[in-house]
């Protein structure tokens, strides 16, 4: 029996792929990466335009409250103090949100906390059992936050009726009786100072990358190149969809340069009216305090997901979606030498902490 050219072929180059195609070689395993696009960093891949590092595939603020992933992150790139504090614009007028004592006095007027739990209780105590993500969002912050911030927003998002979602999209809601505008709790946050592909470089250095790869269209043949694989695409489509295919929320990103220095003064503004089509616009300069004399920005549209044609984004991990991901598990469980991992490969929607833990978790056991 020949021996095979590779100890570990890793398909896809963002956060799970890279961060194992690093730790093997370190261990002094022969690695090979191959990515479908044409670069590496996955949906954290950032691109220099005009001096202004470009978010390509929407907004990605790292934030995290473990230590131990901080530090591991840190070694790769300088992070600056960006914050990530959102702003909502509902027909022409701002609210800050997460909801905090800023979003209701905006809104209602009101100074202090205790004028905010006598309102939301006016206007959602009548609601008793919540049936649907409409009727629970009333009962948690009231009507006048859910028409104005909540409803709208949210029928663009899943592009369907907030009346027909279930409940449990929105079991919480984060309400803050402070004046706190940070989008996160957590304790450590940033945006790395020149990006997020730098990261990515360092991670790879030295390993064998082919980039523009499809490694579903010559599945056999790749393989047969290594002891053994670590997949980070989609887990159906490696079945060729045999059950059928999973379901994710989708965007598209319009990229678009602007002839002045600043053009809404915030990275990150939502739209939660219904008749605007796009969900939020992305000012890219703001997050790393750019001082560039043009600027570029991301409209982001909801966009209907369809297998092989459309980015999938975000899981939609409702009991029906999740059900279909359990057969395709057991699937790949019939196959030891093909190690399904990251957002795709495990149905799993991850922030980039929580998939540095992830990878480095894998390691640790593998």
């Amino acid at each position: 029996m020949s021996q095979k050219p590779y100890d570990y072929l890793i398909v896809g180059a963002g956060f799970f792929g890279s961060i194992c195609a690093h730790e093997l070689q370190k261990r002094g395993k022969k690695v090979l990466v191959i990515e479908k696009r044409n670069h590496i960093g996955g949906n954290c891949y950032t691109e220099n335009r005009d001096g202004i590092n470009i978010h390509y595939y929407g907004a990605h603020i790292f934030h995290t409250s473990n230590k131990t992933v901080w530090d591991w992150i840190n070694q790769f790139a300088e992070f600056n103090h960006f914050t990530n504090r959102v702003v909502a614009n509902y027909k022409g007028k701002l609210f800050a949100l997460p909801f905090n004592m800023w979003t209701f006095h905006q809104l209602w007027g009101v100074i202090t906390p205790d004028e905010v739990k006598k309102k939301i209780e006016e206007q959602g105590s009548y609601i008793q059992n919540p049936q649907n993500l409409e009727e629970q969002a009333i009962h948690l912050v009231g009507k006048d936050v859910y028409e104005t911030l909540i409803k709208g927003y949210t029928a663009k998002q899943w592009m369907k009726d907030p009346k027909e979602l279930p409940k449990e999209i929105i079991k919480r809601l984060p309400v803050r009786y402070t004046f706190d505008t940070n989008y996160f709790n957590d304790p450590y946050q940033g945006i790395p100072k020149g990006g997020y592909t730098q990261i990515f470089e360092k991670l790879l250095e030295g390993i064998e990358v082919q980039l523009g790869v499809d490694f579903l269209a010559s599945k056999t043949e790749w393989l047969d190149k290594a002891d053994k694989v670590i997949y980070t695409g989609p887990i159906d489509a490696y079945f060729n969809y045999e059950f059928g295919p999973l379901e994710y929320k989708s965007v598209t990103l319009d990229l678009q340069k602007k002839d002045t220095d600043n053009f809404q003064g915030n990275a990150v503004v939502n739209y939660t009216e219904q008749e605007i089509p796009y969900t939020r616009i992305i000012e890219h300069k703001h997050f790393e305090f750019g001082t560039t004399d043009s600027t570029w920005i991301s409209y982001e549209y909801p966009t209907p997901y369809e297998a092989q044609k459309t980015e999938p984004y975000y899981p939609v991990n409702d009991a029906t979606n999740n059900a279909l991901f359990q057969k395709y598990k057991e699937k790949a469980a019939e196959f030891p030498n093909v190690i399904f991992g990251g957002r795709l490969a495990e149905y799993k929607y991850y922030d980039m902490h929580q998939i540095i833990e992830r990878a480095l978790d894998f390691l640790a056991n593998h």
